[in-house]
């Protein structure tokens, strides 16, 4: 009880004034908990609000075109996200009558709802007594616990959540949950906290033992793959460029890029042109390869590494489904493309 009676008064003195934080409503916490998985506060918070005043209601973003979703979405990442939130959009605009279900075992057959995203909105717009469990609890309390268990296997979910439960208030589950992140974010920050002047230092049992720093453990590291991506920004005697709509699964599905020449390394300049050259589509008229960047754009994903370059093919006539870049401008693209898009092609996209 002290854990708690402690956690929540740090939190009434010390909170964010954040949208989402003034409304029980569970389109507004929906969205706000999808768009900061994987995401800090301060880059989510822009989004939220374009969103919101794009589609102010359930039924706003399920009428609304995908594209205008992933336009919207643009350089916030993971976007299956995007097509996730705008699915179960449409789901409860058409098939539940615009209505959210109202408990945790509902909300968790929504596409894109996890079980923490579950218990956030079952705890902020329900009041429902069920914890929430993301990194910042996993942190928060293997410390104050010292609970050494390896945050990487799933049975220490099981354990963590069984933890987080006892301890939550169950007159105030939403006024705990938000507690118990906002500490984590702000105040167990995960590297070098300020452990001085924590309220919970006297009774942290990660600070006795003076293992702050190593705590939670987490022994599995994300494997990291390389892939190398040669972008073609074809340009024909008109000015407009070819786009396309990256399909099937992986990343980036449905939203837009140059034709692309994927390589198996890093190649050289001039072995990417002759390899450019000798494709079947630049055989059909002459063509001018100019390399824009030497240099490589390392964009990271949570996964993939992704070596970037971009190199301008001129074609001497015009070329069919071209566009113009008044045109290329409203689609969506990955942010890495858009912002090449912006510094070479375009005074604002």
């Amino acid at each position: 009880m002290e854990f708690s009676n402690s956690l929540i008064q740090w939190y009434l003195q010390n909170k964010r004034d954040l949208p989402w934080r003034n409304t029980t409503n569970p389109y507004h916490i929906w969205l706000s908990e999808i768009m900061l998985q994987q995401t800090r506060v301060a880059q989510g918070l822009p989004y939220f609000l374009s969103f919101t005043e794009a589609f102010p209601t359930v039924f706003d973003l399920a009428n609304a075109d995908e594209e205008q979703v992933l336009k919207l979405w643009q350089g916030l990442g993971y976007y299956s996200r995007a097509r996730n939130l705008h699915a179960t959009a449409k789901h409860i605009a058409y098939e539940i009558n615009g209505e959210f279900p109202s408990n945790y075992k509902g909300l968790l057959k929504l596409k894109g709802v996890g079980e923490y995203t579950a218990a956030a909105i079952a705890s902020f717009s329900f009041e429902e007594p069920v914890a929430v469990l993301d990194g910042n609890v996993f942190r928060v309390l293997s410390r104050y616990f010292n609970v050494e268990s390896d945050i990487s296997f799933p049975k220490t979910k099981t354990e963590f959540q069984l933890l987080a439960q006892e301890l939550l208030d169950k007159k105030n589950p939403a006024l705990f949950n938000q507690a118990i992140m906002e500490f984590g974010a702000l105040q167990c920050v995960p590297k070098n906290p300020n452990c001085e002047v924590c309220v919970l230092n006297s009774s942290c049992a990660g600070l006795q033992h003076k293992k702050v720093n190593e705590l939670p453990v987490k022994t599995k590291k994300t494997k990291v793959t390389p892939r190398y991506l040669n972008y073609l920004i074809i340009k024909d005697s008109d000015s407009n460029f070819i786009v396309q709509k990256r399909e099937g699964k992986g990343i980036w599905e449905n939203l837009y890029e140059f034709p692309v020449l994927e390589t198996e390394s890093q190649l050289s300049v001039n072995e990417i042109i002759e390899q450019v050259s000798k494709m079947e589509f630049f055989n059909l008229q002459p063509i001018e390869v100019i390399s824009l960047h030497n240099d490589v754009k390392l964009h990271k994903l949570s996964h993939q590494h992704l070596n970037i370059r971009f190199f301008e093919v001129h074609f001497a006539s015009k070329l069919p489904d071209s566009k113009p870049i008044t045109e290329i401008e409203k689609l969506p693209f990955p942010i890495v493309i858009h912002n090449f898009i912006v510094a070479n092609y375009c005074n604002s996209l």
